[in-house]
């Protein structure tokens, strides 16, 4: 959530760089600033029905020590209107506030204003590339050799659960056990303290890092909980509500946990294969660090979800997402695209955002600085990486026409071996 004071006293800029997203945020600020304006002359009527009644109060007390009977129940009968009214006025403020929160949930982070203003992903800028993707010349896509080496059931996942659901089989399901391992080994490796986490969560929750209300549609919903879109919801708020000691930052986080998507606004698109799935398996990284230090510490974060690419000596680029292009609660994103040879193009599998103080307004996650003063902490999250992408691409740059070559960091994990055919 955006700071209302900072949209009040920065209305232009704010209505600029919103706009940048492609959408057309002018008038939700305008009502916004206009809400905050009705709220600040309910409070101050508020304080001066207040103060008149609290002055009112004491001449009570001195009448009655006065035994002036007549003008106590006159002031007695003033007394009860300001209290009528200050209900009236409570409640007004109650639907203000409520209406305040609902435009401000709705209205998406600001972009840096150092990132390119685009439309879409046509617009994004590629920052650098990693390996060479014409080593491998390969057209059979990853599904049909996930099918031929008995990876994967494609048909089973659809009978079980519907369109978009896998069932991992065999050597398959031990690659998904394998890969986790080994992204969780990196990470912690850096420091990333692991976690294992519910995938079931409260609505607070969901709204803390932004994913309500502007993704309802695609969340799973059990109850009056939700099916997690991502270990980032659950990881960023384990600090909601404190104040963390500016020693212990910045704190890292990672995670491995099924994601449950559905995909409503990708019709179409990605319906064979593992590209896009209802349920999917995914490796989180999440930091909560001081301000300052936050852009730095986004650049750490690209180059620890890059490492595991390398590790499987996979070719990759890493692209600066334009305004139109950008997350919700992001205000930077780097996005982390791997080559896939059938389709001859990259393939976002991680993508990696600063999110400043957007998410840690939601959720009070705060910090002492150096002068004691109690700042908003800044989050950050990535993928490090999306499994099912990473097992895709695998399969698509390493299979030979016969067999799969298991990358050597695999082949332990399957007693040495190094093909799968």
């Amino acid at each position: 959530m955006l700071d209302i004071n900072f949209i009040e006293a920065n209305q232009k800029e704010v209505v600029k760089r919103l706009n940048s997203r492609n959408a057309d945020y002018t008038s939700d600020v305008h009502k916004i600033v206009e809400l905050n304006h009705q709220r600040k002359l309910i409070l101050i009527d508020v304080e001066k029905l207040k103060s008149d009644r609290n002055n009112l109060s004491k001449t009570i007390g001195e009448l009655v020590r006065a035994k002036k009977n007549d003008e106590v129940e006159s002031i007695k009968t003033r007394v009860g209107k300001i209290n009528q009214a200050i209900t009236r006025y409570d409640e007004q403020l109650k639907e203000v506030n409520y209406l305040l929160d609902r435009f401000l949930r709705t209205i998406p982070n600001l972009p840096d204003a150092e990132i390119k203003v685009g439309i879409d992903e046509n617009d994004n800028q590629e920052i650098r590339r990693w390996g060479d993707e014409k080593k491998k010349e390969q057209t059979v896509p990853h599904w049909e050799i996930a099918t031929k080496l008995n990876l994967v059931d494609f048909d089973l996942g659809a009978k079980l659960s519907g369109s978009r659901f896998v069932v991992y089989t065999n050597q398959g399901a031990k690659m998904v056990r394998a890969l986790a391992d080994l992204l969780i080994q990196s990470h912690t490796n850096h420091d990333y303290q692991e976690m294992f986490v519910p995938v079931i969560v409260n609505q607070e929750l969901m709204y803390g890092t932004g994913q309500l209300p502007k993704f309802a549609e695609d969340a799973y919903i059990t109850g009056n909980q939700y099916l997690i879109p991502t270990a980032e919801v659950p990881l960023t708020n384990i600090h909601a509500n404190e104040i963390l000691d500016l020693k212990t930052l910045p704190k890292k986080y990672v995670a491995f946990s099924q994601c449950f998507r559905q995909e409503a606004g990708s019709a179409g698109r990605d319906t064979k294969g593992l590209i896009r799935l209802h349920q999917f398996n995914k490796v989180e990284l999440v930091k909560i660090v001081e301000q300052k230090n936050s852009v730095q510490e986004l650049e750490l974060l690209v180059e620890d979800a890059q490492l595991i690419l390398e590790l499987f000596d996979l070719p990759y680029r890493v692209v600066e997402l334009c305004t139109g292009d950008l997350g919700f609660s992001a205000t930077k994103t780097y996005d982390l695209e791997v080559w896939f040879p059938s389709q001859n193009k990259y393939r976002e599998i991680s993508s990696c955002s600063n999110c400043g103080d957007f998410q840690a307004r939601n959720m009070m996650i705060r910090y002492k600085d150096d002068n004691n003063e109690t700042k908003l902490a800044h989050t950050l999250n990535g993928s490090g990486v999306a499994i099912d992408r990473l097992i895709a691409a695998i399969l698509e740059n390493y299979y030979d026409g016969e067999k799969l070559v298991l990358p050597a960091k695999l082949q332990p994990y399957f007693n040495g071996e190094k093909f799968l055919k």
